[in-house]
């Protein structure tokens, strides 16, 4: 005989009366049906709570090592800073001995002939013998004179404008990775005038990779200018040119996004920080006499 529902037996403790519940077979189902699922929902419940939780600690613990990570980079930052200053400082020493014994060899000659290699010399040998020796007679001349100073801080703003682009650690605007930037970026529209920031000798004028269009002024121990990414060159290597004086025109030659001008302050060929020169220097105050490049 087949049955068409469950019988639920329910017995009172107090007068033990028992009653008889009549549950169809459809309802049974549905009970046993919404059971099941609520049991698959608390299961996926605890495991969606337990895996969440998994996530956090895990989160956690990747946050912990970055913020070390980060705290030891700071640290190894602050030690190239130092170790870059004090290269600076050891680069310019051994740039003024090297000064010296070039002056030196450069008078008396070697002291065996052996070591003049070649006895006649090329064409680029004698170029650079008569830059060398062009500088020499600058730098006494200057010393004699003392219309420049022999050693010259840079104390100008090259251009008036708005520093876009601090020196140090960067994201490259081509690649998106970390770089170091050595210099300051300036903006200035197209074809502004860019002063020398202090007195010195031009030794480079020519174009030079990303740096496009690059000025490059020593002012004597080992402190050198560079100007680059320019639109036009006003001096040529070899020139002797005062604090405000033009050295070119902004442009966007080079490795560049937009106009403006990349000034960089190195110390013994070390690039530093050009914003402790910045801080402390003024504006040009241009005068009809002075403020056109020819």
């Amino acid at each position: 005989m087949k049955h068409d529902h469950f019988v639920v037996v329910l017995g009172h403790s107090l007068g033990g009366r028992l009653r008889r519940v009549h549950v169809p077979n459809q309802a049974m189902y549905l009970i046993m049906a919404m059971a099941l699922v609520g049991c698959c929902s608390l299961f996926g419940i605890v495991t969606s709570y337990g895996r969440m939780a998994w996530k956090v600690e895990n989160y956690n613990a990747l946050k912990g090592e970055a913020d070390t990570l980060r705290a030891r980079y700071r640290n190894l930052q602050k030690q190239v800073s130092q170790t870059q200053e004090q290269l600076a400082s050891l680069q310019l020493y051994a740039r003024e001995v090297s000064l010296a014994y070039g002056i030196k060899q450069k008078i008396e000659g070697p002291t065996d002939i052996s070591g003049e290699g070649k006895l006649v010399p090329s064409f680029a040998e004698s170029v650079e013998d008569y830059n060398f020796l062009r500088g020499v007679h600058s730098l006494a001349l200057r010393s004699r004179t003392g219309a420049i100073n022999t050693v010259s801080k840079p104390s100008l703003w090259p251009v008036d404008g708005r520093v876009m682009g601090p020196f140090g650690q960067r994201n490259d605007p081509f690649s998106g990775e970390g770089e170091f930037h050595t210099g300051v970026d300036i903006s200035a529209p197209m074809g502004t005038n860019v002063r020398a920031t202090a007195d010195g000798v031009v030794t480079c004028s020519e174009w030079n990779g990303g740096y496009g269009r690059l000025v490059i002024v020593d002012h004597g121990g080992g402190i050198q200018t560079y100007y680059a990414h320019l639109s036009r060159f006003f001096v040529h290597p070899g020139q002797e040119i005062r604090r405000g004086e033009l050295v070119g025109a902004v442009g966007a030659t080079g490795r560049v996004t937009a106009p403006h001008l990349h000034y960089e302050v190195r110390l013994g060929g070390a690039p530093v920080n050009p914003y402790r020169y910045l801080a402390k220097a003024g504006f040009y105050q241009p005068t009809p006499q002075n403020d056109f490049p020819f």
